[in-house]
């Protein structure tokens, strides 16, 4: 089974975002911050990481930054979440290696359609 990395600072966001993963037939982990997120990228590399832009400790472009320099973190799928849809926000966000952006709120909708887009799922 495919695992898939959530990462909010909010707690409600990441358990909507596990149930929609897993609806969707991946094994959902959370972390509140990139650092967390970092490190458990470490032990067990991801498949596909939903990943929020604003958190403390280690925000979103900065773990993705540091992901893609693993071994590994180039084969990761990348989701970035965020409120914000400003062009220079977003570019910002293609410059360090995201795949695919959503806008919050989402839904399961959005995350199977962007999951579809990556070909990851059917």
């Amino acid at each position: 089974m495919k695992r898939c990395l959530i990462i909010d600072d909010s707690r409600v966001i990441r358990r909507v975002a596990s149930r929609i993963v897993e609806d969707l037939g991946f094994e959902a982990e959370e972390a509140e911050n990139g650092d967390v997120a970092l490190k458990a990228s470490k032990i067990r590399m991801p498949d596909i990481v939903l990943v929020d832009r604003d958190m403390p400790v280690m925000d979103g472009l900065t773990f993705i930054k540091e992901l893609r320099k693993l071994p590994q973190g180039k084969n990761v799928f990348t989701v970035f979440c965020t409120v914000g849809n400003e062009p220079a926000d977003i570019q910002e966000a293609l410059d360090a290696g995201i795949d695919e952006y959503i806008m919050k709120p989402f839904d399961s909708e959005i995350v199977r359609s962007k999951f579809q887009i990556l070909g990851i799922l059917r």
